[in-house]
């Protein structure tokens, strides 16, 4: 039978997590609750008692309540509900992770659900969700569903909402228990063929497209990262477990919109996992032409005046100056230098993107020039190998030399020698 563990703060979410609790054994599921309550009488009986939940944490619970730290409470329980799912999920008695709560109760349930392997269905129902959930999802693949009003009773528009959400998380255990589809790093890395992260926006498609295609027909399986914000996040997190055989990173737009102020930003840590875990690495400059925000109100007033374009309803893109492009060399010059490594950038001179093609909105060869010389002086005497290409980052012709030039530096990284790999070529 499968088993949806719930997680919550029993103390002051009884009614709500009984009532998930009957809707959720009425679909023929097994339900384990978990009480992550610190300081008050659990409302209805758990399967594994608050206290458990903290000395799994290495605390006192009694010394935890008298304590009356809200703030040391969260820390605590959330650290020891990781432990106590891990546990459950290690041995076969959890095939969803399911929580509701407001900002405390998101924090400790995301917190166990980020300790779960990818795969493993993760629920929230919070009331936070309809705002940055980043701190709460990382890199995990956590289903967040807003739950409209806060969640305190059973109403009439709480109801529907979380009877929606133990639907869906009874199906989700039933379909994760007949498959047990759970993915580790270490699972990944020992598959049939050694794997390949590429990051890509829109506006970089049909590059990252052509260089996909390649990798694939030379026996690679490659993972493409929305850069998003958590796509580059996320993509530095598996670098940095020395996931990847290669990484070509031919998107870096997160890192115009960590300088500049934009929203999509991955933190100033993005370009730098692959480089620490001697991970060989192709570099372009794929959108660094443009910096994101979110509707066209949201522009900063002092950048109003520059070429602006609505993206999407969603996204609207600024371009970037030349004294902007030129510190966007220079930090990725910076980073690329710190490399454990093999490391190569190849620079396409004719447009970093779909809008700064040659005829596009965003073609200003004179901007682009400032990120190129930054560039070009900050790896001067360096290992990192700087590749000019007369072409623009969107030829498939551009893609495909990219993805070959990575095929070699893992071939010669493994062999321990400068020489390519057979198949691969040069520019």
């Amino acid at each position: 039978m499968a088993t949806v563990v719930l997680v919550g703060t029993l103390d002051t979410k009884g009614e709500e997590y009984g009532w998930l609790r009957e809707r959720l054994l009425a679909h023929g599921v097994e339900v384990l609750v978990v009480d992550t309550g610190a300081h008050g009488a659990p409302r209805i009986a758990p399967d594994v008692p608050s206290g458990d939940v903290a000395r799994a944490a290495g605390a006192d619970p009694e010394a935890l309540r008298a304590a009356g730290d809200r703030g040391a409470s969260v820390t605590v329980m959330a650290r020891g509900a990781a432990e106590v799912v891990t546990g459950l999920y290690e041995q076969g008695r959890l095939d969803c992770v399911f929580a509701i709560g407001g900002s405390g109760g998101t924090s400790i349930a995301t917190r166990a659900m980020r300790a779960l392997p990818l795969g493993v269905p993760k629920l929230m129902v919070s009331s936070m969700a309809a705002g940055d959930v980043s701190p709460y999802v990382g890199s995990a693949d956590i289903t967040m569903m807003y739950s409209v009003v806060d969640i305190a009773g059973i109403n009439s528009v709480s109801g529907p909402v979380l009877a929606n959400a133990a639907d869906a998380a009874a199906g989700m255990a039933k379909g994760f228990a007949s498959a047990r589809r759970a993915l580790r790093p270490a699972d990944l890395a020992a598959g049939g063929r050694p794997l390949v992260a590429t990051s890509m926006a829109g506006v970089t498609t049909a590059g990252v497209d052509a260089a996909r295609e390649r990798l694939a027909e030379l026996g690679y399986e490659v993972l493409v990262f929305h850069v998003s914000g958590a796509g580059g996040r996320t993509l530095e997190s598996l670098a940095g477990q020395g996931l990847f055989a290669g990484v070509l990173d031919l998107t870096l737009s997160e890192l115009a919109d960590d300088l500049c102020g934009g929203i999509l930003t991955a933190g100033p840590g993005r370009l730098t996992a692959a480089g620490r875990a001697g991970t060989p690495q192709v570099v372009s400059l794929g959108a660094l032409d443009m910096v994101k925000f979110g509707p066209p109100e949201t522009v900063p007033a002092a950048m109003r005046d520059r070429d602006v374009r609505v993206h999407n309803p969603s996204i609207t893109v600024v371009r970037t100056t030349a004294g902007e492009c030129a510190e966007l060399g220079r930090r990725v010059a910076a980073k690329l230098r710190a490399a454990a490594g093999p490391a190569e950038v190849c620079v396409p001179l004719r447009g970093l993107s779909t809008l700064g093609a040659p005829g596009g909105p965003y073609h200003a060869p004179e901007t682009d020039e400032a990120l190129f010389t930054a560039l070009r002086d900050g790896l001067a005497g360096s290992a990192v190998r700087l590749v000019e290409v007369d072409d623009h980052i969107n030829s498939p012709a551009f893609g495909r030399a990219a993805a070959d030039r990575l095929h070699a530096l893992i071939g010669a990284a493994g062999a321990g020698t400068g020489a390519a790999p057979p198949g691969a070529e040069a520019f």
